[in-house]
């Protein structure tokens, strides 16, 4: 899977509320309306955006893109195929589509909020002189919707270091896993992946990328936290979004 690998050179490379966004920037997309076009006169990087999609816990029509946006990204854009498109590697397949980006996690994520039936989808933004694409998402809305829950096991054993662990919806659809824990009013304090079902509040022993922005603070006993995780395919559709609030003791 070209995520897993990816998210090693990531490692290496290193590497949230309302709706402002960078979109307006009018900087070397210009108005091109097929990707193979733009990249054909650009300075680009594949698989340089870590994206995932997933339908939505409301409305099983709706598709929610999220990405990662790095620092200094700006006009972040959304690519799409028509809904028979096999290969999701042939960027002349991909058209511009004219959405808006929301903030996730008070804007350490972003995701793009779309009812299209496209078959893949992908994310691509701009740093600097170079524009980078994500790797590309199945839209598996018809097919597999992804399922939405509130099972996690809490171990608070060990004082301010909770264990969540949680079941895997289909070992064979899943290659990762992104856990991120936020306050209350959503603000992230820790961002993850790992590929076990498990993760511990503050251990990295099981962590492959760690998008975390800033030096964990320690979680406050009797304090209320939200812990997410997403189940992501080798195609980067989300298998299932557990979520759940809890309490520290």
């Amino acid at each position: 899977m070209r995520l897993i690998s990816n998210l090693k050179l990531l490692i290496i490379c290193l590497f949230i509320s309302a709706c402002d966004s960078d979109d307006g920037a009018e900087l070397l997309l210009n108005n091109n309306t097929i990707l193979s076009e733009v990249l054909s006169v650009n300075i680009y990087e594949e698989d340089a955006v870590i994206a995932c999609a997933a339908s939505t816990d409301y409305d099983a029509n709706l598709v929610n893109v999220y990405f990662y946006p790095e620092a200094g990204a700006q006009s972040f854009k959304l690519y799409e195929t028509d809904a028979f498109t096999v290969n999701g590697e042939d960027f002349s397949e991909y058209n511009f589509i004219d959405l808006e980006t929301k903030p996730l996690f008070n804007g350490a994520l972003r995701f793009f909020e779309t009812t299209s039936n496209a078959a893949w989808f992908t994310v691509v933004y701009q740093v600097g002189d170079v524009i980078k694409v994500a790797t590309p998402v199945r839209n598996k809305k018809s097919s597999q919707p992804s399922q939405w829950t509130d099972e996690v096991l809490i171990n608070q054993q060990q004082s301010g270091m909770p264990i969540f662990s949680w079941d895997v919806l289909s070992e064979e659809n899943n290659a990762i896993f992104f856990e991120v824990l936020t306050t209350e009013s959503s603000d992230l304090i820790s961002g993850t992946y790992t590929y076990n079902n498990q993760f511990q509040y503050y251990k990295l022993d099981n962590v492959v990328l760690n998008i975390t922005p800033d030096t964990p603070p320690n979680l406050i006993s009797g304090n209320n936290y939200i812990f997410t995780v997403m189940d992501v395919s080798l195609d980067n559709w989300v298998n299932q979004v557990i979520m759940t609030p809890f309490t520290v003791e």
